[in-house]
C-alpha cells in the first residue's frame, strides 16, 4: 500500500522540492492557498489557509504517514518597531496554526509515521532583528521536543533549523549581486541555501531511514549555528 504524506504550505519554495522528491515512494497531499505550480503534478490539492481555514477531514487520506508545516516568515526589523500585533501575527502563522492542524490530524496519524516541522538558525543563535521570528520558531522548537515525547514511539517529530534560503520569502534580502554576496560570506561554507539542501533532510526524516531520530532539531544553515570561521 502506498503511503500518505500532507504537507501544509507545499506549493512553493522548499514544501514544493519536498513534494517533488516525495512522490517517487509517496502519495502527496497539499493544503496551500494556491495550486499553480503543482496542477501538473500527481498531487492532490486541498485549498487551505494555515492562518483561517481549519482543515475538512474529509479531504484528508484516512490515514497519514508523513505530515510536514511549511509556511513560515521572515519579518526583520527592530524591535522598537515591531507592535505587539506583529509578535501575535507570527505566531498565529507559524506557531499557533500549526497547533491547530496537528490536533486535526493526529486520530490520523500511522503507527509509525513521521512529523517534520521548521524553526530557524536564529533561535539557538541570537541575531539581532529577529525578534519576532526567532519568538515564534523557538515555541515550534520546544513543541517539537513536548510532542515527540508525548507521543513516542507511535510517532516521530523532529524539527529543521535552516539558514537563509533562496526561496521567494528570501527575495528582499537577496534581490541584488551585492546582497546575495554579503549574505553568502556570513555563512561558512559562502552561499546561501537552495530550497533543496533543506528538502533532502526532510525526506530523509519524513521516509522509514530516519526510523531512529525523533525529538531532534537539525541545523541546515552552511555552518553557521556550530562555526566561526572569520
Amino acid at each position: 500500500m502506498q503511503k500518505n504524506i500532507l504537507l501544509i504550505g507545499g506549493s512553493h519554495g522548499i514544501g514544493l522540492e519536498m513534494a517533488k522528491m516525495l512522490l517517487m515512494d509517496f502519495k502527496v497531499y497539499i493544503a496551500s492557498r494556491t495550486n499553480e505550480a503543482i496542477q501538473d503534478l500527481n498531487i492532490n490539492h486541498i485549498p487551505f489557509d494555515a492562518t483561517t481555514d481549519t482543515l475538512v477531514e474529509s479531504q484528508l487520506p484516512e490515514t497519514i504517514h508523513g505530515f510536514a508545516y511549511c509556511p513560515g516568515s521572515i519579518n526583520l526589523r527592530p524591535l522598537k518597531m515591531l507592535s505587539l500585533d506583529v509578535f501575535r501575527e507570527e505566531m498565529e502563522l507559524n506557531f499557533f496554526s500549526l497547533v491547530n492542524v496537528v490536533k486535526t490530524i493526529l486520530p490520523r496519524m500511522a503507527n509509525g509515521a513521521s512529523m517534520v516541522f521548521f524553526s530557524t538558525v536564529a533561535v539557538g543563535t541570537g541575531m539581532p532583528f529577529h525578534t519576532s521570528v526567532a519568538a515564534a520558531k523557538g515555541a515550534i522548537e520546544g513543541f517539537t521536543k513536548s510532542l515527540a515525547a508525548e507521543y513516542a514511539p507511535k510517532i516521530r517529530v523532529n524539527c529543521i533549523a535552516p539558514s537563509l534560503v533562496d526561496t521567494s520569502l528570501a527575495g528582499r534580502l537577496l534581490n541584488n549581486e551585492k546582497k546575495r554576496e554579503l549574505m553568502s560570506q556570513r555563512h561558512p561554507l559562502k552561499r546561501v541555501g537552495e530550497a533543496r539542501d533543506i528538502a533532502h533532510l526532510a525526506v530523509f526524516l519524513l521516509n522509514d531511514n530516519s526510523s531512529w531520530v525523533t525529538g531532534q532539531i537539525l541545523g541546515v544553515d552552511g555552518g553557521m549555528s556550530t562555526l566561526n570561521v572569520s
